[in-house]
């Protein structure tokens, strides 16, 4: 679990969060949502610690992120994986690699550890036998499943998404979602998504924050979010003609 308590920040005198607090449940899919601009990007970054924040506090499980040295966060940041927008895979390594550089940088496993260990996110990805491909051989939604494998691979306690659907069709999406909701609840992670994407949104929204002008505006799940009369929730998820549709046929 992660707790977030009157998160604020600004920059040059222009406040991005204006008191921001939230608790991102452990075994859930935890989203963030919001208009480009209201500050979900910036919240994660106060979150992972590359950003410190001008009030406020951040706590993994009851350990107050924002008070502690250097040190100490360096222990926090081991127990967390980062799936990147853009998957963010390196071009001249392997997709063993690839998975095997966080344990390479931060264990002391064997190479048969650690190729095993590889070997499993694989298999939890969907893509055995796929270790000496290159990215330039994968499709975009294979490489989404490759960087899922490699943000698991130290086996984080917290999983954090950013942007997980970009770049993919409507069908991959829905695979890269139920993915992350299946090893979010596997290996009872706590998993924050920032996300745009609505049917995300309807799909695995465990547990959702709304955030508007710097300001948490609403909280809820995936059920809460087509019953509320909050206006400026109900004007961000209709804003498509599909979702107007799909709310006057209710």
């Amino acid at each position: 679990m992660i707790t977030i308590h009157n998160i604020k920040k600004s920059f040059n005198e222009i406040e991005i969060l204006k008191g921001v607090s939230f608790v991102f449940n452990r075994g859930k899919t935890n989203l963030i949502i919001g208009q480009s601009g209201s500050g979900k990007t910036v919240l994660i970054k106060c979150m992972l610690g590359l950003f410190n924040a001008d009030e406020g506090n951040v706590l993994y499980d009851e350990r107050d992120f924002t008070k502690m040295n250097s040190s100490q966060k360096k222990h926090i940041r081991k127990e967390v994986g980062m799936l990147f927008q853009g998957g963010a895979l390196f071009d001249s390594m392997t997709v063993e690699e690839n998975i095997m550089f966080p344990l390479t940088m931060f264990t002391s496993q064997t190479m048969e550890e650690k190729i095993d260990r590889v070997n499993t996110c694989l298999k939890r990805v969907n893509l055995e036998n796929s270790n000496t491909k290159t990215s330039s051989e994968l499709s975009g939604g294979m490489q989404k499943r490759v960087a899922l494998a490699r943000a698991i691979a130290m086996n984080p306690k917290y999983l954090f998404c950013d942007e997980p659907n970009s770049g993919l069709d409507p069908r991959t999406s829905i695979i890269i979602d139920n993915l992350i909701k299946e090893v979010t609840e596997e290996y009872n992670m706590t998993t924050i998504i920032n996300t745009h994407d609505m049917n995300s949104v309807m799909e695995i929204g465990d547990n959702i924050l709304f955030i508007k002008n710097g300001l948490k505006e609403w909280e809820g799940n995936n059920k809460d979010i087509l019953s509320t009369d909050n206006p400026a929730i109900l004007d961000f998820v209709y804003s498509s003609n599909l979702f107007k549709k799909i709310r006057a046929n209710q």
